[in-house]
C-alpha cells in the first residue's frame, strides 16, 4: 500500500513538473521542433557575439551585453538547441561610476569562455579600458572581480589558448574607432595564471587585402594545428574565415568555410566551435537581423583534410552555407524544450533574468514584492542633461523574443507629484512609448515618439485622454518587420489602439528592446511609483 502511494505521489510530482515546465516555456519562439529536428535561429533574440564551451555533458554560452546591467549573460543547454538563461557574470559593470550613466555601444564587447583546470575563465573587452578577466569554480559563481589583463584603448575580442607545453596565449583584434587600426589579429603570451599579457604581441594575420573588418577571433588547437576562427567582411554582409598553422605565430593559411550562399542568413558572423560527448562538431554563430538584433544560429560542422566545413555544402567545395532546419545534435538522450524567459509574474524575490537596465542600477529604482506578486518601480529624476530617454539610466528592458509577438502588462500607477510618468517603451535609436502621466488635474494617457533619439531629438507627445484610475493594461504587438502597435485597456478585456504603427530600429550595436520606465522631473523626498502585476508575451498571427 505504501509503495503504491509512493508511486502515485511520484506520478503526481512528475505531472506537476511537466505542467510547470509547459507553462514556463516560451510561447513566442522555441527552436526544438519536437520531431528530432530543430529550426534556426535557435535563439530569436539578441545574444550578440556568442561564445560557448562544453563541460562534461553541459554546454554554456555567453554573449556581449555592452552597457546593460546586469551584464555578460550565461545560458545553459544539454543539447545545443534548448537553452535556458541561468544568470549574469557582472551584477554591475566596472568602472562603476562611468557606467552609472548610459554608455550606448560601450562596455562589454565580444567575450570568450573557457574551462581550464577546474575553473571557468571569461575574457571580455571594454574597448575604452582594455581586456578583463573574471573567473569562477562554478558557472553560477561567485565570479571574481574583473581584473585588467591589459589596459588599452581599442583592444577587442580576446580569446585564450592553453597550449600543450603549458604556455598561455591570447588572440585579439582591434577596434578602428578607438585604436585607429583594424582588420588584424595579434597573438600575445599571457603569464601562467592567465591574468596578464607579458609581451607586446605578434601580428599573425592581416585581413586588409581579402578580409576587411576581420574581427572576433576564437583560438583553438586540433591535430597539432592552431586554428583561429574569425568573421570578416562586415557584420551583416560577411563570411566565416578560418586560419590554421602548425606554429602559434604563423604563417597562417586562410580559408572561407561558410558564407550566406543561397540561404536567407545574411553575413553569418562570429561564434563558437563546440563538440558533443558523442563526437559531433557544431558551430554557434549570430546573424544581424536589424531591429531584432544579433540572433543565434546552430550549424552542423565536420572536418575535411583538417579544415572545418560549417553548415551544408551542396557543391562539395569545402565552403558551407547556413541550414534552416536540421537534425538535432546527438547528445545521447532527449532533453525537454527550453528557451529564455520573456513573461514574468513577478513572484520572485529577485528581478527576472531577462531584465536589464540601461546603466548600472542604483538602490531605490525597484523593489520586488513577491508576497503581492508585483514589481514596484519608483519614479527617479530624469538627469538634467538628458535630452530624451536615450540619456535616462533607469529603463528596464528585455530583448525582442521573436519576429512577431505581443507584450501585455497589467499595472497600477500611483503618482504623488505632477510630471511623474510610467511607460511601456519600445526602445532603440528611435523609440516610442505609451504612458500615464500625472498632470495638475489628474492622470492622462499619452503616446510619445522620438525619432533620432541618439542624436538628441525631442520627443513628440500626443495626449490621448484623461483616465479615472492608474489601474491599467498596456500592450504592444510586434509584427514581422518590427512593426509595433500600441494599445491600452481599463478593464483588461477591451483594448483600444493608441496611435500609428511604429517601426522599431536597433540601438547602438543592440537590437530593439521592450520594457518600462518610471520617471519624474523634480526632486522629492517621497516619490510615486508603479506596481507591475505581470508581463505576458504571446505569439500573434501575421497581418
Amino acid at each position: 500500500m505504501k509503495r503504491n502511494l509512493r508511486y502515485v505521489a511520484a506520478i503526481l510530482l512528475f505531472s506537476t513538473a511537466v505542467k510547470a515546465q509547459q507553462e514556463m516555456l516560451s510561447k513566442t519562439w522555441v527552436a526544438d521542433n519536437g520531431n528530432g529536428t530543430y529550426k534556426n535561429p535557435i535563439l530569436h533574440a539578441d545574444y550578440s557575439d556568442p561564445d560557448a564551451v562544453r563541460v562534461g555533458e553541459d554546454f554554456y554560452m555567453i554573449s556581449s551585453s555592452f552597457n546593460q546591467a546586469p551584464g555578460l549573460p550565461i545560458l545553459h543547454s544539454k543539447d545545443l538547441v534548448n537553452w535556458k538563461l541561468i544568470g549574469h557574470i557582472l551584477p554591475k559593470q566596472p568602472p562603476f561610476a562611468h557606467f552609472s550613466k548610459p554608455q550606448h555601444g560601450n562596455g562589454v564587447w565580444a567575450p570568450s569562455i573557457r574551462y581550464h583546470n577546474g575553473s571557468f575563465y571569461v575574457y571580455y573587452p571594454d574597448p575604452d579600458f582594455g581586456i578583463y578577466l573574471t573567473k569562477a569554480k562554478n558557472i553560477n559563481g561567485p565570479w571574481s572581480e574583473p581584473i585588467l589583463v591589459e589596459a588599452g584603448s581599442g583592444l577587442i575580442d580576446p580569446c585564450p589558448l592553453w597550449d600543450d607545453d603549458g604556455k598561455v596565449y591570447l588572440a585579439h583584434a582591434f577596434a578602428g574607432s578607438r585604436a585607429g587600426i583594424k582588420s588584424i589579429v595579434v597573438v600575445k603570451q599571457l603569464n601562467a595564471e592567465g591574468t596578464k599579457t607579458i609581451d607586446d604581441g605578434v601580428l599573425v594575420f592581416d585581413g586588409h587585402d581579402q578580409d576587411p573588418t576581420l574581427e572576433g577571433p576564437k583560438f583553438y588547437k586540433r591535430n597539432d594545428y592552431y586554428y583561429i576562427f574569425a568573421p570578416a567582411g562586415g557584420v551583416s554582409t560577411g563570411w566565416q574565415l578560418v586560419l590554421r598553422s602548425k606554429n602559434v605565430y604563423g604563417p597562417y593559411e586562410r580559408k572561407v568555410v561558410m558564407d550566406q550562399g543561397k540561404s536567407p542568413v545574411n553575413g553569418p558572423h562570429q561564434g563558437a566551435w563546440v563538440n558533443t560527448a558523442t563526437g559531433e562538431d557544431w558551430f554557434l554563430h549570430f546573424q544581424d537581423k536589424d531591429a531584432y538584433g544579433r540572433i543565434v544560429h546552430l550549424q552542423p560542422m565536420k572536418w575535411v583534410n583538417n579544415w572545418p566545413v560549417i553548415g551544408e555544402d551542396p557543391d562539395g567545395d569545402g565552403k558551407g552555407q547556413p541550414v534552416m532546419v536540421h537534425k538535432k545534435p546527438n547528445v545521447g538522450k532527449i532533453w525537454p524544450k527550453a528557451a529564455p524567459p520573456e513573461s514574468d509574474e513577478f513572484s520572485s524575490r529577485k528581478l527576472g533574468l531577462q531584465w536589464q537596465w540601461n546603466a548600472n542600477p542604483k538602490v531605490g529604482w525597484y523593489f520586488p514584492s513577491p508576497s503581492k506578486g508585483e514589481l514596484r518601480l519608483f519614479t527617479d529624476k530624469i538627469p538634467d542633461s538628458a535630452k530624451n530617454l536615450w540619456d535616462v539610466p533607469n529603463i528596464l528592458t528585455q530583448k525582442f523574443p521573436a519576429e512577431a509577438f505581443s507584450f501585455t502588462t497589467k499595472f497600477s500607477f500611483k503618482p504623488r507629484l505632477q510630471g511623474e510618468r510610467f511607460g511601456l517603451v519600445v526602445y532603440g535609436a528611435d523609440y516610442a512609448y505609451l504612458s500615464l502621466v500625472k498632470k495638475e488635474d489628474g492622470i492622462y494617457l499619452s503616446r510619445v515618439t522620438c525619432l533620432k533619439a541618439e542624436k538628441g531629438a525631442a520627443e513628440k507627445e500626443e495626449m490621448l485622454q484623461k483616465i479615472a484610475s492608474g489601474d491599467c493594461w498596456f500592450r504592444v504587438t510586434v509584427q514581422p518587420g518590427a512593426l509595433c502597435s500600441f494599445s491600452y485597456s481599463t478593464d483588461g478585456a477591451t483594448f483600444t489602439s493608441a496611435g500609428t504603427v511604429f517601426k522599431a530600429v536597433p540601438g547602438r550595436w543592440v537590437g530593439a528592446q521592450v520594457g518600462f520606465f518610471c520617471t519624474r522631473d523634480v526632486v522629492t523626498n517621497d516619490a510615486g511609483w508603479s506596481d507591475i502585476d505581470w508581463v505576458r508575451a504571446h505569439p500573434v498571427p501575421p497581418l
